[in-house]
């Protein structure tokens, strides 16, 4: 008895074109192009999922070293205070800092500064 696979092969169809729902033209119509378009948007997402770590560092940085200057400090001088200081605040909190309390922030700067 042979083996028929029309069921398997519409639950395959269907979960990529699920996941293409949206796409334009071809890319939700047509299965071979859609297959290929949910290819590269999965394959996409998952080097957004990487970037956004660096993304977010990056942005954090800027904003450490933003309100540093104000405070009379460029980023790695401050950094390298705070490691001399023995104060370990990772660069998400003091971005936080910086952005929210700037009085905190600056009272981080000085004992930097007290450092060095």
């Amino acid at each position: 008895m042979r083996i028929k696979r029309g069921v398997n092969a519409v639950k395959k169809r269907r979960k990529i074109f699920k996941l293409s729902k949206g796409y334009f033209g071809c890319k939700s119509k047509n299965y071979r192009i859609a297959r290929e378009a949910v290819m590269k948007s999965l394959n996409y997402a998952y080097i957004g999922r990487k970037r956004r770590k660096r993304d977010m560092r990056s942005l954090w940085i800027a904003r450490i070293n933003a309100q540093a200057r104000v405070n009379g400090l460029s980023y790695s001088k401050l950094m390298h205070g705070l490691k001399v200081a023995g104060i370990t605040l990772n660069r998400k909190s003091l971005s936080e800092l910086a952005v929210s309390d700037a009085a905190g922030f600056a009272a981080v700067c000085e004992k930097a500064k007290a450092a060095l």
